[in-house]
């Protein structure tokens, strides 16, 4: 039962893939987010223009996914 309405086997596995799908978005979401570079340095550990992802192309590449990841979580939730 999910809300006092009973589900059938078929619609429980849909929901059990959703919430997989959703799992998936919000870990992968949260890894891209801690990948990037700090650029105030309030809460971030970001360093010089040594650390590993000081190439702008890898800086791109991190916000495009960034902002992908995030319209994938808002369309799951």
């Amino acid at each position: 039962m999910v809300f006092g309405v009973r589900l059938k086997s078929s619609d429980m596995e849909m929901l059990g893939i959703l919430l997989v799908c959703h799992i998936l978005v919000s870990v992968s979401l949260i890894a891209v987010v801690l990948l990037q570079r700090s650029e105030g340095g309030a809460l971030g550990m970001g360093g010089g223009p040594t650390g590993m992802m000081s190439a702008r192309g890898a800086g791109d590449l991190l916000t495009r996914t960034t902002w992908i990841l995030a319209i994938l979580f808002s369309c799951s939730v």
